[in-house]
């Protein structure tokens, strides 16, 4: 009886190696939205790591978070990490690129699970204000991939991507007033 239970469980172990192996690589979630303000206003809301505590969507998550931040906390070469409760576990993040367009930056987590992935914010000037679109892509290992059997990896990280849009919408329209123009 008990050989039955081993092949068994060794058969659905090979079922789900296989539809794993046949996952993408590598995964890339996406949000965008419209800003009524001046990219620049946006996008010094994202460049400058403190300034992050007025709309990221994971301060909300766990406010009491330790966090630290480099010498630098603006631009190329700042650097910020955290650690904090299940719901946001711990990393950091050092921006590797920032123009008036784009800020590229490197996303290093501990906690709950090790990853290494790249977050882009692409601000675009639009129709007076700021199309900004918020990218995150990374390797999917062969473990990673076993997950998304279960988990979507869109609908775990997607809603907080939206969440952080929404916020960041807030302060950079707060900041403008109602011409999209800093105060």
């Amino acid at each position: 009886m008990l050989i039955y239970f081993v092949v068994a469980l060794l058969v659905v172990l090979a079922v789900l190696l296989l539809l794993a192996a046949g996952k993408p690589d590598q995964f890339r979630i996406v949000r965008r939205t419209h800003i009524n303000a001046e990219p620049a206003q946006v996008h010094a809301l994202i460049n400058d790591f403190r300034r992050w505590t007025l709309w990221s969507p994971w301060e909300k998550k766990d406010p009491a978070m330790r966090r630290s931040y480099g010498d630098i906390t603006a631009g190329v070469g700042a650097h910020y990490g955290w650690a904090g409760n299940k719901n946001i576990g711990e990393g950091s993040m050092t921006i590797q690129a920032s123009t008036p367009e784009r800020i590229v930056i490197q996303l290093d987590f501990l906690k709950p699970f090790e990853a290494h992935n790249i977050a882009e914010f692409t601000l675009t000037a639009a129709g007076g204000g700021t199309d900004i679109e918020w990218a995150m892509s990374g390797p999917s290992p062969l473990m990673a991939r076993v997950m998304q059997l279960f988990f979507s990896m869109e609908k775990m990280v997607g809603p907080d991507f939206e969440a952080g849009l929404v916020n960041l919408k807030a302060q950079a329209e707060r900041a403008a007033g109602p011409q999209g123009v800093a105060q």
